[in-house]
């Protein structure tokens, strides 16, 4: 822009040269007209507008100056000026740029996860000393420093946890290494979103295998525990018996067993004739039960 006013500015002047030599008023006018668009040229030059949810970084002469505010900025012709958006930047560490982690098992996972991130106005110079550009800033900074500190922290787990059961933790911990490794240099990292983690296909075999494991030696458990109860109740019952046999053999008496003799044979009586026969252990005198029968 500064440039087109010295432009029309020497054009103007060579028109009312050229005008007042001839008396010519069409190049007066000319001449004025190229003046005062000149003169609307060079104090656009001097302006400048920063968007909404942007930050702007003067440069002047290779000197940076201070960062400039959305709306509108006066600055000096010859200052150009780098702007930064304001608004959360995703970066999305999949597909391609998906991370090769390992565990601290040497299990190889692959790590998928999304940083949002954003720039601190204030700390837009140190940015653009760091960096130069918005997209510099998370090729250079956000992208190599995430990778960084996702593989240090799946350092420091199992391979189990990383793709199982600490998943919330090992997403807190990057996030919050993140932010403090980006936070100095005026990033704002407000979100980390760990996506998906994936075995690499030698790690699934090892799972599967172990998975394999894990359910065979249940089942030997459950085995071995049911052969126990098994062997606990036979002890127990055979015990039971042998204690029974104890008792009767203790209270059985020739004198017990002759009187049950007899009542058997009274029984017997009712319905059939019995003649004499010896009770007890044969010794003992006959018995005659209902005699009078044929």
């Amino acid at each position: 822009m500064f440039v087109l006013f010295i432009i029309l500015v020497i054009a103007a002047a060579v028109m009312y040269a050229v005008a007042r030599g001839g008396d010519n008023r069409g190049l007066k006018i000319g001449a004025l007209g190229a003046l005062l668009a000149g003169l609307f040229s060079g104090m656009a030059s001097c302006v400048h507008v920063v968007s909404a949810y942007e930050v702007g970084v003067p440069v002047t002469f290779g000197k940076v100056g201070s960062p400039m505010t959305s709306g509108v900025n006066l600055t000096s012709p010859f200052t150009s000026v780098t702007t930064f958006s304001t608004r959360p930047v995703d970066l999305n560490l999949s597909d391609k740029d998906v991370v090769e982690v390992r565990s601290s098992q040497g299990g190889v996972m692959y790590a998928e996860l999304t940083v949002k991130w954003a720039v601190t106005p204030a700390k837009a110079v140190e940015l653009y000393r760091l960096a130069g550009s918005e997209d510099a800033i998370q090729q250079r900074l956000v992208f190599p420093d995430s990778r960084e500190i996702v593989r240090n922290v799946f350092a420091r787990h199992t391979s189990e946890e990383g793709y199982t059961s600490a998943r919330e933790k090992i997403n807190a911990e990057i996030g919050e290494l993140i932010k403090e490794r980006l936070a100095p240099r005026g990033i704002d990292v407000t979100t980390v979103n760990l996506r998906n983690v994936k075995p690499s296909e030698k790690l699934q075999d090892q799972i599967d295998r172990k998975i394999q494991q894990q359910q065979a030696t249940e089942r030997a458990t459950e085995a071995a525990r049911t052969a126990k109860a098994e062997a606990e109740r036979r002890r127990i019952e055979a015990e039971g018996i042998a204690k029974a046999n104890r008792i009767l053999n203790e209270s059985l008496s020739d004198k017990v067993l002759t009187n049950q003799c007899i009542e058997a044979f009274r029984e017997a009586a009712e319905k059939n004739p019995v003649y004499a026969v010896p009770c007890g252990s044969g010794t003992g005198n006959p018995l005659i039960v209902d005699g009078s029968r044929n």
